[in-house]
This record gives C-alpha cells, sequence and structure tokens, in this order.
C-alpha cells in the first residue's frame, strides 16, 4: 500500500511571481523523488506527490504545509504569508506503475481524489481518505482541530517547523546558530507553532494506520 498527497495552492495568484512559491515546492519535492515518478505539478497551481509508505503521509503534508506557508512574497512586514495549500491524502493501492505520475489510478489515487473534492465542500484544508472509515473518521476531526493551529501559523512559525521535520537531529543550539537567534527566541517559535502537539498527531497517526496496514 501507498499515500498519495494531492493538493492545491490557496490564493497563488496572490504573489506577483509564481516562482515564488513554484520553486521552493519543486526544490522539496525533488529530494523525494523525480518529477513525473514521484511528483508532478499541473494546471499551473495543483501537484501531487506518491508516499510509498503511508505511514511518512502525514509528516510529509506538514512539511509541504510549513513550506508555502512560509512564503512571503512581496509582503515582507507581513506576519502571515499570503498563500496556504489544500490537500488530501489517499492510502491504498497503485495500478499502472511503470506510467508518468498523472496517468496512475489504483484506490490510492481515487482516495485522494474523492478526498480533494470535499475539501472545499468541507471548508477544511487537510483530509485523509482511506479503506477503512473509523479510521478516517477520528484522524481528520483530529486534523481538523489541529488545521486551528496550522492555518494561523505565522511565517516565522512555519518556518521553524519546516526547519525542525527537516532536522530532526539538530538541537535548538545549532538551529539559533542557524538563524542568528537567540535559543530562547528559537524555543518560543516552536512553542507557538505547536510543533510537538504536531509530532504527537503524527505518531497517533502511524500507530492507528500501522494496525491497520497488511
Amino acid at each position: 500500500m501507498l499515500a498519495v498527497i494531492t493538493g492545491d495552492i490557496i490564493d497563488s495568484r496572490s504573489l506577483g511571481n509564481q516562482e515564488e512559491w513554484l520553486i521552493p515546492i519543486q526544490s522539496l519535492f525533488s529530494k523525494w523523488g523525480r518529477v513525473n515518478e514521484t511528483w508532478e505539478i499541473f494546471r499551473g497551481d495543483s501537484f501531487q506527490l506518491e508516499e510509498l509508505d503511508p505511514l511518512d503521509a502525514l509528516r510529509k503534508a506538514f512539511m509541504i504545509k510549513a513550506t508555502i506557508k512560509s512564503i512571503t512574497g512581496d509582503q515582507l512586514q507581513k506576519r502571515m504569508g499570503p498563500v496556504d495549500v489544500r490537500m488530501s491524502i489517499g492510502i491504498g493501492e497503485k495500478q499502472n506503475e511503470f506510467t508518468p505520475i498523472g496517468t496512475r489510478t489504483g484506490s490510492a489515487y481515487f482516495h485522494s481524489g474523492e478526498a480533494f473534492e470535499l475539501l472545499r465542500k468541507k471548508e477544511q484544508n487537510l483530509m485523509i481518505k482511506s479503506d477503512w472509515e473509523d479510521f478516517d473518521r477520528e484522524i481528520n476531526l483530529m486534523f481538523k482541530l489541529a488545521l486551528i493551529l496550522m492555518d494561523n501559523w505565522t511565517v516565522n512559525a512555519a518556518e521553524i517547523v519546516a526547519i525542525g521535520l527537516e532536522n530532526p537531529s539538530l538541537k535548538q543550539v545549532e538551529i539559533a546558530s542557524m538563524l542568528e537567534l537567540e535559543q530562547q527566541s528559537v524555543s518560543g517559535r516552536f512553542k507557538r507553532a505547536y510543533f510537538e502537539e504536531l509530532m504527537e498527531l503524527d505518531n497517533v497517526y502511524r500507530l492507528k494506520l500501522k494496525k491497520l496496514l497488511p
């Protein structure tokens, strides 16, 4: 089984230059695999990403969210970034493995597409769909609560989440040196981003999903 993340950028046209979000996302996705094999960007501001280990899907969704929310565009003095992202996670199987990602089918792709269609209707920026309805119901409620925090990340909060996710072995003093900040400031940013709580959510997601995977 695998996971498929489908997403689009909210308010992408508010950026004067589309490369301001496109380059960071392409750079992030390229760390995870090759374009057309593992990921693609289509219709200008939409994307799809395949994750072979569904246990890692939520952490990657967090990373995408943090990357997008840390973009400032030309609004450098504003606390909140001008763009956000909607994402659906589908868990299941895939077919047409040796074709470009945009032509693949299977339950993971169907689930991701169906959940994505519900995002606007539910006014929710992250949802999951699998073969297990009870799991979906419970995790989606957790997502809904977590989004109250994530949708309101400041640029600084999103940046610190991205750094923390990408460099899990770095100590706060090392991150402080990287950002040229006091360690106390870095600690405060992690707290305001609710980083530990998000990692707890990721752990719950992993534990519950692991019991269901074949």
